[in-house]
Formats: structure tokens, C-alpha cells, sequence
């Protein structure tokens, strides 16, 4: 049993570090430099006051720690331009957030070109999260809006462009939007709220669904209402 956990955690770092690679043709030197540096800053000073066995010690942890954090940041930035700006992008990076903190229903409205708007509800109300560019997108948030508004007239409503244009929120930096949003609600109104929605959400799922590829894996303009 242990042996095949073992085998499979081989095999998953495996293929993130192929993916990654790709990216970054020269990881392998990154993540060998922060190996080293951070190696040497743990042990030069247990040298100097202790000895050089217990340098080795304490220095190849935190060498290993410091190579692993880099090579995380790597990866993820490597998950995360491999989707970027494919249909659903940010409506999966919300959903690999551990913890199930944003609800959401996606692609709540689409139109002929693949853009589509996502519907968060969680503690700071509802927030709308649009992908495409702005010139097409910017009216179909005004609509979500207005029609969001009706069903829930007294919660905040905020609204999340994702894209690379210079006021839209890129796909990295989607989550710490999220998170930087005030907390309007509590635990149980949050609840409500989405039951609230769930007429609205079952009504949106008529709309056409992209045939693009919708991506599984990965991790702006706001207007609080």
C-alpha cells in the first residue's frame, strides 16, 4: 500500500516536472542554484558554531525545501499558461482552490465567440468572473448583473474580468483577487444566497456549453454593487 502511494507521488512529480520543463528548458539549473544557496546559507553558520557534520545536516533539508519551493512556483506557473485563455480556464482554477471556499456555477452565460461569464457565491456576495476580452464581455456582465440583482437585490455583487488585457485579471492572480474581496457574509447567508441563485443557475444551464476544451486542473476590474 505504502509502496504504491510512493510509487504514484514518483510518477505525479514525474510528470509536473516534464510539463514544467517545457516551459522552463532550464529548471533543472534553477532548481539545482536554490539547492545550493539554500544549502549554504543554512550551513555556513552551524559550521562556524558547531561542525561541519551538523552543517551537512541542517544544510541538505533546507537546500532540498528551498529547490522544492521553486520548483512548485515553476509549476504552477507552467499549469497555468498551458490554459490560459482556453474557453473555462478560470472556472478551473477556482475549482481546484482547496478547501470548496468558492462555490460556483459556470458559464452562466456564453455567447457565439466562447466567452462566458462564472457565477461565485462566498462571504464577501456574489461575484461575476468573466473570460474573454473586454470590448465583448463588459455588456454580458452588465446583463448577469441587472439579472442577479433581481433575485438577490440586497447582497454585494462584484465583477472579475480574467484576461490578459491590461485591466482584466490574469489566471495566476485570480485567486488572491478572490481572496482580497471584503466578507459581506456570513456562513449561513452565503447558503441562502445560493439557493436563492439555484433557479437562476438551472435556467443558465440552456445556454450553449463552448466545445473547446474545458480544463480540469490547473490555480480585473471590480465593481462592488
Amino acid at each position: 500500500m505504502a509502496k504504491g502511494k510512493f510509487r504514484q507521488g514518483l510518477s505525479s512529480l514525474a510528470q509536473n516536472w516534464s510539463m514544467t520543463q517545457k516551459s522552463y528548458p532550464f529548471l533543472w539549473a534553477e532548481s539545482l542554484g536554490f539547492f545550493v544557496l539554500g544549502a549554504l546559507v543554512a550551513a555556513i553558520p552551524v559550521w562556524l558554531l558547531l561542525n561541519p557534520a551538523s552543517a551537512v545536516i541542517v544544510g541538505i533539508p533546507v537546500g532540498l525545501l528551498a529547490a522544492t519551493y521553486w520548483f512548485s512556483r515553476r509549476a504552477m506557473a507552467a499549469a497555468y499558461g498551458s490554459i490560459e485563455g482556453q474557453p473555462g480556464a478560470a472556472a478551473a482554477v477556482i475549482q481546484s482552490i482547496r478547501g470548496n471556499k468558492w462555490p460556483m456555477t459556470p458559464a452562466v452565460a456564453v455567447n457565439k465567440s466562447q466567452d462566458m461569464i462564472s457565477r461565485v457565491v462566498g462571504r464577501p456576495g456574489v461575484i461575476l468572473i468573466s473570460e474573454g476580452p473586454a470590448s465583448r464581455v463588459t455588456s454580458m456582465l452588465a446583463n448577469e448583473r441587472k439579472k442577479t440583482a433581481r433575485w438577490v437585490p440586497d447582497i454585494p455583487i462584484y465583477e472579475i474580468q480574467v484576461g490578459l488585457e491590461a485591466d482584466q485579471v490574469t489566471l495566476k492572480k485570480l485567486q488572491k483577487t478572490l481572496t482580497k474581496l471584503p466578507r459581506n457574509l456570513r456562513g449561513g447567508e452565503v447558503t441562502q444566497v445560493r439557493r436563492r441563485l439555484d433557479a437562476l443557475g438551472n435556467a443558465a444551464n440552456a445556454l450553449p456549453i463552448p466545445k473547446g476544451p474545458m480544463p480540469t486542473s490547473a490555480r480585473a476590474t471590480r465593481r462592488p454593487r
